[in-house]
């Protein structure tokens, strides 16, 4: 009904829609229910707050973690780079302050031990604890290291304060072996500790990191760390025998006789080079006397009843049909060598019992030399390793060549005892000077040419020589899980043509789809010096003449041969020291060159994806001989081989 023109209006009425119907009050109810949150999705939003709170609340530790192993990474740098000084004191306190400042870093790491709880993240925090444990583990082996260095800093040329400032350098030397049995019970504890620091870096898995962060190597570092540290604690365990016998094969407990072989590697011979010369020391308490020196032709002139020379040597070398002990050193390894060479001194009327033998060659000559101003006088001559045009070598060797090997018209007696007046000469000049000045620098140099294989050792102290081995300092052929190569040459020609013979050595790897592995070494030989005038009536000095070389291929047992070119015999392949061989013979002409190329198959097929692990064990004698690896024609390493080089080849 109307009212004063108005409708009238349903108050009560439901409200309709445009289309005059009445509103589905149903569906109207059941949208608004889809828009409330369900129970699930309220629980995964107080997750993530819960997550993003418990980001927010390790932010500060975390923070405070990686301020602090900053701190931490920059005191071990200063520890590194006193070690580097051979500050031993400035070590020690480094070391100090870095114990101090790690175990501020751990405190604070600690702190996020609630994500020792968290799925995957607990991997991180596991790998950050080992870690930080190591590195403690590290610093305490330090500690012990440096303590047991610091009394003896003078005697070995180092920064710091000694226990043995006074008195000659013999006296020094002296009471240095007299103590050292002292400090030797501290590789126990070197050895413990390494152990401990190999079983927390063992539980670090470097498969958990990318190749990369941040622009820096992860996964490679920590794959490398354990390695390192696994052959750390290995090689300790091994040496420890000989560190706790040292003192008494320096004469602490009775004096104790060397003979010490010099190998010319300038005639360059399987074991390290032709024995031209011996001395026998004596060491007592530490003081070095020779006793004896000669030449090694005298020596075999009192070994009687000598056989038939080696088939080798009857095959390549004309005129020589007797074996002599000069010619004892015809295998790879110096052991194997020591005990043909025992075998026959013992025989010989210049006998005289030793405690083992040590060979060293004439890089052991140039290196001390050097170190000692470069300057030595021994037998009215002065050495030097300046560069002497006869022979573009250190004058040293032209000099003990022209004094030695150069033909006279009348007796020359001890014509190689020259080499044991030298030798001499060295250590006179070495302990007669204060220790800062050549000891530091002549311990390196030795370290360095025993890892070389520059001197080598055989101990009749059983203890003593496990010890060695464990060093790489025996000169031996080693087993090996992959793939090996060990070249070795052998020069029958009598003249010294190793001081001009260039060599490079390439390895190029063929992988098959099946991974069958075929591998063709190439050596390329050259010798870009005139002759020398070899004629021995006129006393002509023999150094460059005709090279006739002897090689030998040690390579996987079971290798097959497929090719070869070069060789002026028939390659053979035979067996030895659990390799296979590849045997033949070469020769190079003074300006002259040649090209040996050996192609073979491993024993063994290559995984897809998988790396090669390789050995190359270098020729005692030898001195940085290029190498050069290629896989499928592409370069993949380039390396001069001055020791033994373990790697790994990737397809």
């Amino acid at each position: 009904m109307a009212l004063g023109g108005f409708n009238k209006i349903e108050l009560n009425s439901a409200k309709r829609d445009q289309a005059g119907k009445k509103p589905d009050t149903k569906s109207f109810m059941s949208a608004r229910k889809k828009r409330t949150l369900g129970k699930p999705a309220k629980i995964g939003i107080a997750i993530v707050l819960i997550i993003v709170l418990f980001i927010g609340i390790m932010a500060v530790p975390a923070y405070a973690a990686y301020k602090s192993a900053l701190k931490t990474y920059r005191e071990a740098k200063l520890i590194e780079a006193a070690a580097k000084k051979e500050d031993i004191a400035t070590t020690a306190q480094e070391i100090t302050k870095t114990k101090a400042d790690l175990a501020d870093t751990q405190a604070k790491f600690h702190a996020l031990l609630p994500l020792k709880f968290i799925p995957v993240v607990n991997w991180y925090y596991n790998d950050g604890d080992h870690l930080l444990n190591a590195a403690s583990d590290a610093l305490d082996t330090g500690t012990i290291v440096v303590d047991a260095l610091k009394p003896y800093a003078d005697v070995l040329g180092l920064k710091g304060e000694g226990s043995f400032v006074t008195g000659s350098a013999s006296d020094r030397i002296k009471t240095a072996v007299m103590t050292m049995g002292k400090i030797t019970p501290q590789i126990d504890k070197i050895s413990a500790s390494l152990a401990d620091i190999k079983n927390e870096i063992d539980q670090v898995d470097p498969n958990h990191y990318p190749e990369f962060i941040f622009g820096k190597k992860i996964k490679t570092d920590l794959t490398n760390i354990k390695t390192l540290t696994d052959d750390a604690a290995v090689f300790v365990t091994q040496a420890r025998p000989l560190v706790k016998v040292l003192p008494d094969l320096l004469g602490a407990s009775g004096e104790k006789k060397y003979l010490v072989l010099f190998q010319n590697d300038k005639e360059l011979r399987p074991g390290g080079g032709f024995i031209t010369a011996y001395a026998i020391f004596g060491i007592n308490e530490g003081s070095i006397q020779l006793e004896k020196t000669d030449d090694i032709y005298n020596l075999d002139d009192s070994i009687p009843n000598k056989g038939k020379a080696a088939a080798p040597i009857l095959k390549y070398f004309p005129g020589v049909y007797t074996f002599n002990i000069r010619d004892s050193n015809l295998s790879p390894d110096y052991m194997v060598n020591m005990k043909t060479f025992r075998s026959m001194y013992q025989r010989a009327g210049e006998y005289v019992p030793v405690d083992g033998i040590i060979a060293i060659d004439t890089n052991v000559l140039v290196s001390t030399i050097k170190i000692l101003d470069d300057q030595v006088t021994a037998d009215g001559m002065t050495f030097t390793t300046q560069t002497d045009a006869h022979c573009n070598c250190p004058q040293v060797i032209y000099q003990l060549e022209n004094n030695i090997s150069r033909p006279v018209g009348y007796v020359r007696t001890e014509r190689k005892g020259l080499l044991g007046d030298l030798l001499q000469a060295i250590m006179a000049k070495a302990l007669s000077s204060s220790p800062k000045i050549y000891w530091g620098p002549l311990f390196q140099s030795f370290i360095m040419q025993v890892n070389q294989k520059h001197v080598l050792f055989d101990l009749y102290d059983q203890n003593a020589q496990d010890g060695i081995e464990a060093l790489n300092a025996a000169g031996q052929i080693h087993p090996f899980d992959g793939d090996y190569f060990h070249l070795n040459e052998a020069n029958f020609s009598g003249a010294k043509v190793n001081i001009f013979l260039q060599e490079q050595v390439t390895q190029d790897y063929s992988i098959g789809s099946d991974g069958t592995i075929t591998k063709t070494v190439t050596v390329n030989y050259k010798d870009p010096f005139p002759p020398s005038d070899c004629n021995l009536e006129r006393g002509g000095l023999c150094l460059n003449a005709e090279y006739r070389d002897w090689f030998r291929m040690y390579v996987p047992k079971g290798s097959q041969l497929v090719d070869s070119k070069g060789s002026e015999v028939k390659v053979t392949t035979y067996e030895d020291l659990g390799k296979t061989v590849f045997d033949g013979f070469i020769t190079v002409r003074p300006e002259g060159f040649a090209t040996l190329t050996v192609t073979y198959k491993l024993p063994f097929k290559l995984s897809s994806g998988s790396p090669l692990p390789v050995l190359i064990q270098k020729q005692a004698g030898t001195n940085g001989i290029p190498y050069t690896i290629t896989v499928d024609g592409r370069q993949t390493a380039n390396f001069p081989l001055y020791a033994d080089k373990q790697f790994s080849v990737k397809p």
